[in-house]
């Protein structure tokens, strides 16, 4: 069984209250801390990733973004499914090449660009073609953000969620849908949900599974609280010298 295989067997079976919990690494060390604690897989944030390497989310350079997701992959041996934004313009076979170089076994890929939310329909082409690319090789987790985007209507959510099971998408990601709307997006869509977390805030992961979450991811918070813990250590230190 490949890593693949593992990564979307995870996905599979899971009761409500018990969703898979995905951390997000955004270097090397953070990735092994959170295998060493028991973590059956991870999932890298984007804007994470960018903060460890000097950037603001969505200014990443592509090449830099893969480097870091391999050394990720390379220092653990759990399944490692990326954060690669919208692709950044990469033509579908290129962008699978990409990812399996770097050795992740899934992707986030959102469906909005430059703050604009793109057609619908054209998107869900393009995950076709996506999916034909990474045949069984990849587990393609479909953005939606709507929410994200001042879009409030959970139907519009679950239209878009539709077209991407469709072309092929594993997993839907509705992100920054408010709790409230949980059960009528896990009701209205075929196959897993991916929920956004607060670490340490609102409902816990096994909240969002009563509600229907399938996966729960933290985008940056375990890496923003990471750094709120260094600048603590940082003042501790120049009051301390």
């Amino acid at each position: 069984m490949t890593r693949a295989d593992v990564f979307r067997a995870l996905h599979r079976g899971r009761f409500p209250g018990d969703p898979l919990v995905l951390p997000g690494p955004w270097d090397a060390a953070s990735a092994r801390a959170l295998a060493d604690a028991g973590f059956p897989a991870l999932a890298t944030p984007s804007a994470g990733v960018a903060a460890s390497l000097g950037y603001t989310d969505g200014e990443t350079p592509a090449e830099e973004m893969f480097a870091a997701v391999a050394r990720i992959a390379r220092a653990v041996d759990v399944p490692v499914s990326a954060d690669v934004e919208d692709g950044y313009g990469l033509p579908p076979k290129e962008l699978i090449e990409r990812l399996l170089e770097a050795g992740a076994v899934g992707c986030n890929l959102e469906d909005s660009d430059g703050g604009v939310l793109k057609d619908a329909h054209a998107h869900a082409d393009w995950l076709a073609e996506v999916r034909s690319a990474a045949a069984d090789q990849l587990f393609v987790n479909a953005r939606i953000d709507t929410f994200l985007r001042g879009d409030p209507d959970p139907a519009r959510a679950i239209e878009r969620a539709a077209l991407y099971v469709a072309a092929g998408a594993d997993c839907v990601y509705p992100i920054g849908a408010p709790t409230a709307v949980l059960p009528l997006l896990r009701a209205g869509t075929q196959g897993p949900v991916n929920v956004f977390a607060r670490v340490g805030e609102g409902p816990s992961p096994a909240e969002l599974g009563e509600l229907g979450a399938t996966r729960v991811t933290f985008g940056p918070g375990v890496q923003r609280q990471a750094t709120a813990a260094v600048t603590e250590i940082a003042a501790r230190l120049l009051a301390h010298p």
